[in-house]
Formats: C-alpha cells, structure tokens, sequence
C-alpha cells in the first residue's frame, strides 16, 4: 500500500460528519413545523395523522445519530473533538424526542390543543428548531460566526421565553381548571414542551463550544 493510500486512512471525514449532521439538524427543523401543525389542527384523526409523521421523523433522525455513533466509532480522526461530536448528536437527539413526546401526549390525553400555552410553546420550539438548523449548517467552513453566534442568542432567549410561558401556564391552570385530571395531563405537555426548548439550548452550548475551540 503507498504512504498516500495510508494517509487516506487517516484523514478525517469532514464531511461525513457535517453532512449527517446537517441532515440531521434539518430534521430537527422540520419536527418543529410539524409539531406546529399538530397543535394547530383541530380534527383528532388529522392530528393523529400528522403525528404519526413526526414518529417517521423521530425515527429517521435515531438512525442519523447511530450512524454519527458508528463513523465516530470508524475514524481515528474527526473534524472537531470526539466528546463534541457525541454530545451535539445527543443533544439533537434529545429535542427531537421530546418534540414526538409532546405531540403524542396531546392525542393519547385527549387535550385541545387551542391552549394559549400549548401554542404559544409550539411557536418557540419551531424557532428554536430554526435557528439550531441555522448554527449547525454553518459549522461546515466556520466562515459566518456572526450567523452562528446569532442562532446561540436567539435560542437562549427563546428558552428563557419557554420558562415563563411554563410558569405562567401552570399558574393559570392551578387557578382556573377545575378537573384535576385536567390540570396533570396539561402540566405533562407543558413539561415536555419546555424540555425540547431546554434540549434547543443544550445542543447550542456544545455548539459554542465548538466554535470556540475551533473557530
């Protein structure tokens, strides 16, 4: 074998890993929409419908993330550090299936989802889906930091927006919902919906992390 062929194996695939990535953090983005369209259908049959395309997109990206997990396991060399790799996959991971929780939570609790929290939740997490969409996509040549360093404020702030639309959600429901069964299937949804945009701003720290070593 001549030394160049040698060299080849170990030479990093970039772009492996920025494509899987980028295909993964586009399906994020697109589970963001459609748990934007799950929460503004009102017919339980559609809705069911729509959530069974998330559980289709849930299931894609976990098998995105095996193979981030199985080419980290095949190259010696990677583009950025190994531990970054692993839990920026995690992290993307993570939202995508507390998207598909909070979706399923609405149908198999039989919630209306016209709830001025469950929307508004919704709305956050489809931007926050975005703007990961838009760090992640620029990790590729690192060139647009301020692009980057935009999408990391924006989530953080969508996240602080989450938790008080959280609180303020539960304390309205406290006040005004009289069927305890209610108030617990709600406070479910509400959690799980507030995870996805606490995992949003998981993935962006391992983001910043990223650039900070590397850019």
């Amino acid at each position: 074998m001549s030394f160049n062929s040698i060299m080849k194996l170990f030479m990093p695939k970039d772009q492996v890993f920025y494509s899987l990535f980028e295909e993964v953090a586009d399906n994020v983005h697109t589970m963001g929409k459609t748990l934007k369209a799950v929460v503004s259908e009102v017919d339980f049959d559609r809705r069911e419908e729509l959530i069974n395309t998330l559980e289709n997109q849930e299931h894609i990206n976990d098998e995105l993330t095996h193979r981030i997990y199985t080419e980290l396991g095949r190259n010696f060399i990677t583009p950025f550090d190994r531990e970054d790799i692993h839990y920026l996959a995690t992290a993307l991971d993570d939202i995508c299936d507390y998207i598909y929780s909070s979706a399923k939570k609405i149908n198999f609790y039989k919630v209306n989802p016209n709830d001025t929290g469950i929307q508004k939740m919704a709305d956050l997490i489809e931007q926050g889906s975005e703007q990961i969409r838009n760090a992640v996509r620029e990790l590729r040549d690192m060139r647009n930091m301020r692009k980057i360093t935009d999408a990391l404020v924006k989530v953080n702030s969508i996240e602080n927006q989450a938790d008080d639309i959280f609180d303020m959600s539960i304390d309205k429901l406290f006040d005004g919902e009289p069927d305890a069964k209610e108030v617990i299937k709600k406070r479910e949804i509400y959690q799980a919906m507030e995870i996805a945009t606490d995992k949003c701003e998981d993935a962006t720290n391992v983001i910043e992390s990223i650039i900070i070593k590397y850019a």
